[in-house]
């Protein structure tokens, strides 16, 4: 979908019609609209791709992003904006300024929370330490344990956000390190089991802190048809309950919708990866009722940048 058809392509009448339902059965004074704006693995591309680009001409490039975030604010100020990691590494942006550029940019356009991806540690756990000041954001990883390093309180496990009486719980998972990323980079950084991270933050955010949405910021990986035994997103969703969406990075996964996996308890699980480089921005409209409960409408996208 191009920039400049985005705004009546996926208004919310469009979002609601594609799914066989009236606007006028959702935009009342009882119905809540909560956007979900995001990103993954934009590997410190601030510039557009260049015109001449063999695949992706004029695509991308921070002041575009700003420029499409600004608009659907205007449109909805009820937006969480989210990260899912790998924001370093990529061009000489990063080489030079070794990330500051990269915060002090996402930090203009105002993310709210983000988590850590393993090229994230390419200046060494010292190097990110080193760059967070530049963040006005939070970061957020259950499963990685950073008290023995720099980078101790820092980092929380989750973040939980009220949108218009909507509590929202976000968590942060990252991808196993070891093997990945070297060990002198990472340190004293410990990679504990995600599955048993995820399944203590639901318990937290759900069922302690009654969220009525609970997000996971994903680095796993969104599949891996050729390591079956992997855990990746699509897995995560399968074998949890009361996550109601993945965010995830990794994998460099383009796609123009969110996935949907039925859970441990068959209920739905949206999965969502928009690629890489900044070149797309993901989209995700839900409806609650005046209650918080989820109506059966939402909307996911991916928008070319």
């Amino acid at each position: 979908m191009k920039r400049r058809d985005f705004i009546e392509k996926t208004a919310a009448s469009s979002a609601l019609l594609s799914l066989g339902l009236s606007l006028s059965s959702f935009e009342n004074k009882e119905t809540k609209h909560l956007t979900i704006l995001h990103t993954n693995d934009v590997h410190s591309y601030i510039d557009p791709f260049p015109a001449n680009h063999p695949r992706n001409p004029n695509m991308g490039g921070v002041v575009r992003r700003a420029a499409l975030i600004e608009t659907i604010r205007k449109e909805n100020p009820n937006v969480l904006l989210l990260d899912a990691g790998d924001i370093f590494q990529g061009t000489p942006y990063f080489n030079y300024y070794g990330g500051e550029l990269e915060f002090k940019l996402m930090s203009m356009m105002q993310y709210d929370l983000s988590t850590i991806g393993n090229h994230d540690f390419d200046n060494g756990v010292e190097g990110l330490y080193a760059q967070m000041p530049h963040a006005t954001f939070e970061f957020v990883s259950a499963n990685y344990d950073f008290k023995n390093t720099v980078m101790d309180g820092l980092v929380k496990p989750y973040k939980i956000f009220n949108k218009n009486g909507i509590k929202v719980g976000v968590f942060g998972l990252g991808i196993e390190l070891d093997g990945l990323v070297d060990k002198a980079m990472y340190k004293e950084t410990v990679y504990n089991n995600p599955v048993e991270a995820a399944q203590d933050m639901v318990r937290i955010l759900k069922k302690e802190n009654k969220c009525d949405l609970v997000i996971c910021l994903s680095h796993l990986g969104y599949n891996y048809k050729d390591e079956p035994n992997k855990l990746c997103d699509l897995k995560l969703a399968a074998i949890t309950q009361d996550i109601d969406l993945i965010i995830g990075g990794h994998t460099h996964t383009f796609l123009d919708k969110p996935a949907i996996v039925k859970n441990l308890v068959d209920k739905e699980v949206l999965v969502n990866q928009v690629g890489c480089y900044g070149i797309n921005l993901g989209r995700i409209d839900f409806y609650l009722n005046n209650n918080n409960n989820k109506q059966n409408a939402f909307k996911g996208t991916s928008i070319i940048v």
